[in-house]
């Protein structure tokens, strides 16, 4: 999933506008990573007004040919003594299992499966048929690099993405404020029960859902919380650099 901003000459067609400021970035009250709170400045930018979709991936591929890297088998040298059944194209499928398990080991809920792409999200029998207004997944960085650039525009850094995704509620817990459910109603698509092996569905939604279907935030802007992770343009870093 990619949320991508305008350059100077790129269309905002399905864009909105945000206006840059001064924001506290970064969390100390949740993980480690996100920790020190700290300011950070940014200037106006434009972004995405939700994420891109299956529809609007798929144009990309049918207009460039691109081949994402999923789709590409593993290169041997890259991986000397593999046997050679396992070095196959694939991506990471969530598979949620039966019982509770330990999490701090992920590899308990994320299989390494055969023939994940795009258009196989968790591999051989799936399809995203119906789905063209969902958020595109299996792409990596330099998938969703090449996207931005085909589409004009870039990715956004983590700090224009925090800022984004705030929608102008500096400091407030969530995008929307500071309850998780006001009123009850849900306001992204999240995880409700006990994770990972058991999924209440509560908002509606097994996996991913509709680009929409859940209320924009203060700028306008859909899925900043919840339904799929998404990409930004600068590397990981426990000091979040603006």
């Amino acid at each position: 999933m990619m949320s991508t901003f305008e350059k100077p000459d790129a269309s905002t067609a399905g864009m909105t506008w945000i206006p840059g400021g001064s924001f506290r970035m970064g969390s100390d009250r949740h993980y480690p990573e996100e920790a020190p709170v700290h300011g950070v400045t940014v200037d106006g930018f434009w972004i995405d007004a939700t994420p891109v979709t299956n529809g609007q991936f798929r144009a990309f591929v049918k207009e460039t040919g691109h081949v994402t890297w999923a789709e590409i088998p593993p290169d041997p040298r890259d991986y000397p003594g593999a046997l050679p059944g396992m070095l196959k194209a694939g991506g990471l499928v969530f598979t949620p299992p039966d019982r509770p398990v330990d999490l701090r080991d992920w590899s308990q809920w994320w299989r390494f499966t055969f023939g994940a792409t795009w258009r196989r999200p968790r591999g051989k029998g799936s399809h995203i048929g119906g789905l063209d207004d969902h958020p595109v997944v299996q792409v990596a960085y330099r998938d969703a690099e090449a996207y931005a650039r085909w589409a004009g525009k870039a990715l956004p850094t983590e700090a224009e993405w925090e800022f984004a995704a705030r929608g102008g509620l500096d400091g407030a817990e969530f995008a929307w404020g500071d309850e998780l459910t006001p009123d009850g109603r849900h306001m992204a698509n999240t995880w409700q029960g006990e994770f990972p092996h058991e999924n209440l569905e509560a908002d509606g939604w097994a996996r991913t859902s509709p680009v929409r279907a859940f209320p924009a935030n203060g700028y306008g802007v859909y899925d900043m919380i919840g339904n799929v992770w998404e990409w930004t343009a600068d590397w990981y870093s426990e000091r979040h650099e603006a």
